[in-house]
């Protein structure tokens, strides 16, 4: 075997000289470590059995190992189809199809001028089924924005719930933490997550965090809150109406997901820059990445409201992400212009000597307002109501004319 090797010998006795690689009917074959020596390479193989997604990385998206099976006959009638064939890594929630027979792969040489062919070839087709990978989801997603002082938070329990004396999970500033990283669980990569109100490895945060007039920006932080493993080459997929629009990414990369064909570009995955923030860290102070995004307004289906400017779905690593509820999302101030034209109400004279008219200009969004202070205390309540004629007196001592006009 060249490329991987079986992680047991089994029982070769009957071998009295050169004993095979394995002679398990079931063995379990892990890939090798880079650096391996090249006697024992083979190409796309020595990856520690880390494959990347096509999308992130071509060139890296297969891993090959080479198996010569002894006492198996030389013929296409001789050889039997392998069965069970079960694929364990990242984890378990793969289901691997039986063995289908297949057109015989064929081998080029380096110059291409001839070509050798396999004696046989199989295809199997394994899927993967968050479901059967965990009985509770691995991630979670909170909200915010700049418009609203409400941060939404993960669901409570979206991953689990503490035990009355919180033994599933660590604080931080515990003086213990390092003798339960290393506790049961290390080697069988049982999550140690920290201590919190939706128990969850990975916390993906969306902030809408500002509003120009052609553009709005996001910025997106993804945490760790798992202490014993970190994420290779992991990514990221979100689900929004404007990802059409994406005009600028920071520190991310980015490429659009059109599953359901070019009419529809409503999905993005995103992943981080090769040695700069492709590793995200186990929990702690570098558990973290982040990054921003800019967004080009569509006249025709922009808006703050309702939530729009929230994402629809996230994944991580391939793992759905439990959403807050629509209830929850942070909403705009219901006196916001950002949810209607700018309207100002019109004020009778006041009781106590202040006076305001109201005229609309040219047909357009402007209006002008006329203030009139006469040598009497001012109302206090009329004065904060509009903020741009605080003045410093609270007393009127003089007749004073302001004008003023909105856009």
């Amino acid at each position: 075997m060249v490329g991987a090797q079986t992680t047991e010998q089994g029982d070769c006795s009957k071998f009295k000289s050169s004993p095979p690689h394995c002679c398990k009917k079931d063995p379990t074959i892990v890939d090798l470590l880079p650096g391996t020596p090249y006697n024992m390479q083979i190409a796309n193989c020595c990856k520690a059995g880390v494959v990347n997604t096509f999308n992130q990385d071509p060139a890296n998206a297969a891993s090959s190992f080479q198996i010569s099976v002894g006492l198996a006959g030389t013929t296409n009638k001789t050889v039997k189809v392998p069965r069970n064939f079960t694929l364990k890594t990242p984890g378990p929630g793969y289901t691997c199809g039986r063995a289908i027979v297949g057109r015989p792969t064929k081998f080029f040489t380096a110059d291409g001028r001839r070509a050798t062919q396999a004696l046989m070839t199989w295809n199997v087709t394994c899927t993967y089924s968050q479901f059967l990978a965990q009985k509770t989801p691995s991630c979670c997603v909170s909200l915010s924005s700049f418009y609203n002082d409400t941060i939404v938070n993960c669901p409570t329990c979206s991953c689990g719930c503490q035990n009355p004396s919180g033994s599933n999970c660590v604080n931080e500033d515990s003086p213990n933490l390092q003798a339960a990283i290393d506790g049961p669980g290390k080697w069988t990569g049982q999550p140690l997550v920290q201590c919190t109100s939706h128990m969850c490895p990975i916390r993906i945060h969306w902030h809408v965090k500002l509003n120009y007039k052609d553009y709005w920006r996001v910025k997106i932080t993804i945490t760790n809150f798992n202490f014993r493993m970190n994420y290779t080459q992991w990514n990221l997929v979100a689900q929004h109406p404007n990802f059409d629009n994406i005009t600028q990414l920071f520190s991310f990369n980015y490429k659009p997901l059109t599953p359901y064909g070019g009419g529809i570009n409503d999905t993005a995955m995103f992943w981080g820059v090769k040695f700069y923030n492709d590793l995200l860290m186990q929990a702690g102070k570098l558990g973290n990445v982040q990054s921003e995004l800019l967004l080009r307004k569509d006249s025709r289906t922009f808006t703050f409201e309702k939530g729009w400017a929230f994402p629809r779905r996230v994944y991580f690593n391939g793992d759905n992400c439990v959403m807050p509820s629509p209830e929850n999302y942070p909403w705009l101030p219901n006196a916001s212009p950002l949810t209607k034209p700018l309207a100002l109400p019109l004020l009778g004279i006041l009781g106590l000597g202040c006076s305001v008219g109201l005229c609309m200009i040219s047909g357009i969004k402007r209006f002008q307002v006329d203030v009139r202070f006469h040598e009497v205390h001012c109302n206090k309540s009329f004065v904060h109501s509009i903020p741009w004629l605080h003045r410093k007196d609270e007393r009127c001592q003089e007749k004073v004319d302001m004008s003023m006009c909105l856009s």
